[in-house]
């Protein structure tokens, strides 16, 4: 396929799960053609209105929010105005459209992106969207039968939107995730400053952290990490979490050494190869990503997220013995014991390895972006 410069708006956000896919789709299209343009377009106050410039990119803010679904006063009267807020949000995003002159428009989920496309969609501009969870969420199930292509990560999807708009294409990743070798295991391990003849567990809550992972790691040191003699463990807390987590560690840092925390992880890459096992939350991106590095994971699902998603998302992995699942509300009392029973077990940890492998797609940018092209 030529690959001729484009201009391309990319729309949605509001959480990780939407934003890095997004970015991973826009730095495809300029991999493959440096002189296409790329704009973003976000919803004013959240997080892609920070990492989309971050990652090199223009984003172009709406004022629109998402549908409250706890019940209160406040959230009652903030989902009275959401007609008026997207009938405006429809306004400016016609006015983007008319000023950019895109190609393409493509929504990834999340509640920017219902505007843009709604507006994409009258204005007859082609138009694809990206749906990363095995549950479709409220915005692009609401686009599903305006837009003209759907890229999807799991299977089963004929159940939200319209079959022959369907398009396998998984989640598209950052580049640097790649199957974990041997050489990368070592890497990783002098990394993290691990000792190379123990047992390695990584715990990652996402960026902004997880309480339930937190507490299963706190009680689990509190109790004296039991069964825990020749386990390292890297563990990312998380930003919002990293003053409690810091406040607790200063009276166990000394007795556990084999306990190594952090707010944040940068080399993903080398602590995915590090790790024998890793306990995650179940997020498209987090799962796509240990999908491609190859590696054993036990699954908390968050409760926090619309439909269940997460649920969905881990129980498609655990249905083909590619990954294991702890429920959110016996986490805490459970999980390490799972972990700690799986890192002995190293024929079951190659079995999940071999599986999880198996659902990888490296090629999903690709793919996304092959069917931009053929809709342009």
């Amino acid at each position: 396929m030529e690959y001729r410069p484009v201009r391309v708006i990319i729309s949605g956000g509001g959480t990780g799960g939407h934003i890095f896919p997004a970015i991973s789709i826009a730095s495809k299209f300029k991999e493959l053609n440096p002189e296409s343009e790329i704009l973003f377009v976000g919803a004013e106050g959240r997080m892609e209105m920070e990492k989309v410039p971050a990652a090199g990119f223009k984003i172009v803010g709406l004022k629109v929010a998402g549908l409250q679904r706890k019940r209160s006063l406040k959230n009652l009267v903030q989902n009275m105005r959401l007609p008026f807020r997207f009938v405006r949000s429809i306004r400016k995003a016609r006015r983007i459209i008319k000023d950019f002159k895109p190609d393409i428009a493509i929504g990834v989920g999340g509640y920017a992106s219902a505007p843009l496309l709604f507006a994409a969609t009258e204005l007859k501009i082609p138009t694809l969207i990206q749906e990363q969870n095995g549950f479709a969420g409220l915005t692009n199930k609401m686009l599903g039968r305006r837009v003209d292509k759907i890229c999807v990560a799991y299977e089963g999807m004929e159940k939200f939107f319209p079959k022959d708009k369907i398009v396998f294409s998984g989640n598209p990743i950052r580049k640097l995730i790649v199957p974990c070798t041997p050489q990368m295991k070592a890497e990783g391990i002098e990394f993290y400053g691990m000792d190379p003849d123990k047992k390695h567990l990584l715990v990652v809550g996402g960026s902004l952290g997880s309480g339930t992972l937190n507490n299963a790691m706190r009680k689990w040191i509190e109790q004296g990490c039991p069964g825990g003699e020749d386990v390292e463990v890297l563990w990312q807390c998380g930003k919002y979490y990293k003053d409690s987590i810091d406040a607790f560690m200063e009276k166990y840092k000394d007795s556990y050494p084999n306990i190594h925390y952090s707010e944040f992880i940068s080399r993903m890459a080398l602590a995915y190869a590090m790790a024998d096992v890793v306990i995650s939350r179940s997020g498209a991106s987090s799962i796509s990503e240990l999908c491609a590095a190859r590696k054993a994971a036990i699954f908390v699902p968050s409760p926090n997220v619309a439909e269940d998603h997460q649920t969905h998302n881990a129980m498609a992995l655990v249905r083909k013995d590619a990954g294991m699942i702890v429920k959110d509300g016996e986490a805490v009392d459970k999980l390490m014991g799972v972990a700690l029973e799986l890192l002995d077990d190293p024929e079951k940890i190659q079995q999940m390895e071999t599986n999880i492998g198996k659902l990888a797609k490296m090629d999903a940018g690709t793919v996304i972006v092959d069917e931009a092209y053929k809709l342009i």
